[in-house]
């Protein structure tokens, strides 16, 4: 039986257990050019040291404008691809892989003087009202997608994630409740993330996977639930995705959006579904701080990956106290063997 500590493979990737740090902004791009600082670095080196075994670096924008705020991480330039390659040559190191994630943050961009979104429509009362994007705009920003993933590989990533989730730009092409163009991009929703799937699949390595972390449900009224999630998935599988981070939410404020579960694992069923309808490998996210909770995910076979977010901001060393919890062999440093006494 598979476990959190059992080793994953997926085309050229090989991972050393299941466990993996999604990507959390930092908002720490004290000079505001989008490049990677000491705190990136010491942030992911550490997680690495700690026993992740894929770290996926936080939200990277394709254009200064695409940024959430002018704090975050961008690969709009070749000049920040090598605070990056320090940083997963580090973490090659430490015998994790790396990912990034490649985004734009669309009507969510905060610090953009007028963000740009498929239909100009603002997040909330509170928000900037975006521009809507010309089609020809459109086809502009798939080339940025592409220019931003062939620096990630150059940067030596393992592996391109995709952000089409919680509310940013790729989500807002492939939701009716954010898109109400009337072009091509309008009448086929999933038009945009395709051909950024594709652009991103030219740029990488035959046997680099491509993750896409999507939200499966929409916590507005009229917005879409897991059943059009799988079938916007199916797509996205069949342009080239090779795995599905599956979040929610994040297309509208929480008050007016309805309330997302709090419970532990809430959103475990939703990639569940998204696997079993798929068949398709999947990383589960969500409230999965206990090992054995997380284990039991992997154990179930709900799940391929877990991903493990805010008990890695408390611990960088979450896995080793996992492997320790369930006592599973892990691949400890011989500095912290004293500390992980084994019985």
């Amino acid at each position: 039986m598979e476990h959190l500590f059992s080793p994953f493979k997926i085309k050229g990737l090989e991972l050393k257990n299941r466990v993996v740090m999604p990507p959390m902004c930092q908002y720490s791009v004290t000079n505001k050019d989008g490049i990677a600082t000491d705190w990136h670095y010491i942030h992911y080196v550490s997680r690495a040291i700690g026993g992740a075994s894929l770290i996926i670096i936080e939200m990277t924008d394709v254009e200064p404008d695409g940024r959430i705020s002018d704090y975050d991480l961008g690969l709009w330039s070749d000049e920040q691809i090598p605070a990056l390659a320090r940083i997963v040559e580090a973490c090659h190191q430490h015998g994790a892989k790396v990912g990034i994630q490649i985004a734009h943050a669309g009507r969510k961009a905060e610090d953009a003087d007028v963000p740009v979104a498929p239909s100009a429509i603002p997040f909330d009362e509170k928000s900037k009202t975006p521009r809507e994007l010309s089609t020809e705009e459109v086809k502009e920003m798939v080339e940025k997608f592409r220019l931003a993933v062939g620096r990630a590989v150059k940067a030596g990533v393992d592996v391109i994630e995709l952000h089409g989730a919680h509310g940013y730009l790729i989500h807002q092409f492939h939701s009716a409740f954010t898109n109400k163009r009337t072009d091509e991009y309008g009448k086929e929703l999933t038009k945009f993330g395709v051909e950024i799937i594709q652009a991103a699949k030219n740029e990488m390595p035959a046997e680099m996977p491509l993750i896409m972390r999507i939200s499966a449900k929409e916590y507005v009224e009229g917005g879409y639930g897991i059943d059009e999630a799988i079938e916007f998935s199916r797509v996205y599988q069949k342009a080239g995705v090779d795995l599905f981070h599956v979040s929610a939410g994040g297309e509208g404020p929480i008050a007016a959006a309805g309330k997302p579960g709090t419970h532990v694992a809430y959103q475990v069923p939703l990639a569940r579904a998204i696997k079993q309808e798929l068949n398709i490998p999947v990383i589960a996210v969500g409230r999965l701080d206990e090992p054995l909770l997380a284990n039991a995910v992997i154990g179930n076979e709900e799940a391929d990956l877990v991903a493990v977010g805010r008990g890695m901001l408390r611990n960088p060393y979450w896995a080793l106290e996992a492997a320790a919890l369930l006592r599973k062999e892990s691949d400890l440093p011989k500095q912290y063997v004293p500390g992980f006494p084994r019985n």
